[in-house]
């Protein structure tokens, strides 16, 4: 049985993107910053902190929710779907994109510290 599921926990790299299309249904969109942690291996090969960028999507009501509560730095949890689109820019190059496609998410927390202070000088 095939499944398509995707659970993240990070924050937002900016504020939520927020448009409406032809159809009228609100969609949002983001990036969101998940880490791994360094470590050493039991062979005693290290492993740098790594940080990894998520391209997220939400339509209908929680798009409504994400552009009410979400702000640059929020923690949130989310659960959903991978999808792949492609496009063909000016030089008629392919490019593909990854995003989440999200049916649930949930904040987890209020902005770092940092990032309240960088907007709030």
């Amino acid at each position: 049985m095939p499944v398509n599921k995707v659970i993240l926990v990070g924050r937002l790299g900016g504020e939520p993107d927020v448009r409406y299309p032809a159809q009228g249904q609100i969609v949002v969109s983001f990036r969101l910053a998940t880490k791994e942690h360094a470590y050493t291996a039991a062979n005693g090969m290290q492993y740098p902190e790594r940080t990894e960028w998520h391209n997220i999507v939400l339509w209908g009501r929680n798009a409504e929710n994400a552009a009410r509560f979400l702000h640059k730095g929020s923690l949130i949890y989310l659960e959903g779907k991978l999808r792949t689109r492609t496009y063909d820019d000016r030089n008629n190059i392919k490019h593909y994109i990854t995003e989440v496609y999200v049916d649930t998410f949930e904040l987890l927390g209020r902005p770092s510290e940092e990032t309240s202070q960088q907007q709030n000088p």
